[in-house]
């Protein structure tokens, strides 16, 4: 079997698993997981010694107090209870009752100029995670129909084209993962409103464990395939590329057809008029006549 056919099909498998990866983790909500031991947390604030040993006014509405999945669109919560935020939350795909992040997409009160310049930081952060996200799908989308083409013509340039999309959508999501992780560095070290981690009560950390979660792993594992993808595109272009050109050396002795033409012999000579009925005669690329006969 051609080193092209084998090639081909190993990218094909790892871009189809790329983007299928990279569409679970895009629209699924397990990046992050913030586990909150409410029962103790609830317990020790109320056998506090200090002289505010009561909970907090917010402890039924704040969503930091409940145990939570983060992904790049809601913020849910688990079977452990939920936040009392009315009409806010929403039943999910899932069956999770679930928070809209906020991007301020479309903004028409304004309430961005609100924010102070670290969180403006980490909303344009934010939003261009999205966009990188969004404009990967666009070229893994494009790679598809020139990856058809040229596997039907057998086109190493369209193959290339292929590879060359498919690299720029592996590194279009990895800039996305990067920006994602920009993000949570500064919901982690930078803002110190809430619901960020430097605005929680020190009680509130010590009880709360924060991990990644299933979609970020994800969304990795998609990184790596696309870039196989590509490098394996690439691979097959050279291949395919290979044998295009030894089946034209080899094809050299292809022959070429040249028509039969009336033709008209000298009377002087002792040779009537008429014309050729035979078989034409055939060129080689060599430019040697293979014999022919004539009929008069």
């Amino acid at each position: 079997m051609p080193c092209s056919a084998i090639t081909l099909s190993i990218a094909t498998v790892a871009a189809v698993l790329s983007v299928a990866l990279l569409a679970i983790a895009f629209s699924t909500d397990n990046w992050l997981r913030i586990d909150v031991k409410r029962e103790k947390l609830r317990d020790r604030l109320l056998k506090s010694d200090s002289d505010n040993s009561q909970l907090p006014d917010d402890f039924d509405t704040n969503p930091i107090y409940y145990t939570r999945t983060k992904g790049l669109w809601r913020l849910c919560f688990g079977q452990q209870g939920k936040p009392n935020l009315g009409n806010l939350l929403y039943l999910s795909p899932v069956e999770t009752y679930c928070l809209d992040q906020e991007y301020y997409i479309p903004d028409p009160e304004n309430l961005a100029s609100n924010l102070n310049q670290d969180e403006m930081n980490r909303l344009h952060m934010a939003r261009s995670m999205i966009a990188l996200f969004i404009l990967a799908f666009v070229f893994l989308f494009l790679a598809f129909w020139t990856g058809v083409a040229g596997c039907w013509r057998r086109s190493s340039g369209n193959i290339t084209t292929t590879a060359i999309l498919v690299l720029v959508s592996s590194l279009l999501s990895a800039g996305g993962m990067g920006l994602w992780h920009g993000v949570e560095y500064y919901e982690q070290e930078k803002l110190a409103t809430e619901p960020y981690y430097r605005s929680w009560s020190p009680m509130l950390r010590e009880l709360s464990f924060k991990q990644l979660d299933w979609s970020f792993y994800l969304a990795w594992i998609s990184v790596g395939l696309s870039l196989v993808s590509a490098t394996l595109f690439a691979a097959a272009a050279s291949c395919l590329y290979r044998e295009n050109a030894m089946i034209y050396n080899n094809g050299g002795q292809y022959l070429m057809t040249v028509y039969p033409q009336q033709g008209q012999t000298k009377q002087g000579q002792g040779i009537s008029q008429g014309y050729y009925t035979g078989a034409s005669p055939y060129y080689t690329t060599q430019g040697q006549a293979y014999p022919t006969s004539y009929q008069y």
